[in-house]
């Protein structure tokens, strides 16, 4: 199978090199598309540095920071443009493994529509997080699943690959959530299409460079949307 590796960077210059470094190493075979919100510590540079040395490296440069939701849009849009058979969701900051890509990527071989990395099933874990952040995470995914009916641990995980057959019947444009909203939807969507999902165990790590930039806004904003979708396909259209 043609895989793509789809990178969101914004001011990912200090984890860029060293991310796409371990991807070839584990994952030879995989090209990788770097879609850039116009950093100015000079990502898109390096990543294009890298091309020149490794090939099957893209770069999409965009104007301004545009969200993680629309740079894996847009990525999704050229993989399945481009012909490839997997799409891979992966954060650019080391806080997913690329060591364990070709475990996310196996069950698509084996006939799944969307492998979810999956820090809260047997074998993920998750760092040493606070208390109150713990319990947001997992409650919130547990939220996310009873109101949606999806049955999965991690919904919002953002390590994920996805069969580019069942991605292109999504229809992207209508996909408007950002962060931990745009991997729940996204779930939503392929389930909704009849997809099967499969959870595959990861260790999900704290950024060691660089600083985060997920907000409480984001995870409001996810709660929120879940609420209405549930709202609107489980309650409306039965009345």
């Amino acid at each position: 199978m043609q895989t793509l590796v789809v990178l969101p960077t914004y001011q990912e210059a200090e984890n860029i090199e060293t991310v796409i470094r371990i991807i070839r190493q584990h994952s030879p075979d995989v090209s990788i598309l770097v879609v850039d919100d116009g950093s100015p510590d000079g990502t898109a540079d390096i990543a294009e540095g890298l091309n020149d040395e490794m090939g099957r490296i893209e770069v999409i440069r965009r104007e301004g920071k545009q969200g993680l939701g629309s740079a894996y849009r847009r990525g999704f849009r050229h993989g399945i443009e481009q012909g490839f058979d997997v799409l891979v969701e992966m954060d650019s900051d080391l806080q997913h493994d690329p060591s364990a890509l070709p475990w996310l990527v196996a069950p698509i071989a084996d006939n799944a529509s969307l492998a979810i990395g999956s820090r809260y099933i047997p074998g993920g874990s998750i760092p040493a997080w606070s208390l109150r952040r713990r319990l947001l995470s997992k409650w919130g995914n547990q939220y996310a699943s009873a109101v949606l009916g999806l049955g999965l641990k991690d919904a919002t995980s953002g390590y994920r690959a996805y069969r580019a057959e069942t991605l292109a019947k999504v229809d992207l444009d209508s996909v408007k959530a950002d962060g931990y909203g745009f991997q729940i939807e996204m779930a939503y969507q392929i389930d909704r299409l009849g997809g099967r999902i499969v959870e595959v165990p990861i260790a999900f790590t704290d950024r060691v460079l660089g600083t985060s930039k997920m907000s409480g806004k984001i995870i409001v904003e996810a709660l929120t949307l879940v609420t209405w979708w549930g709202v609107r396909d489980r309650v409306f259209r039965r009345s």
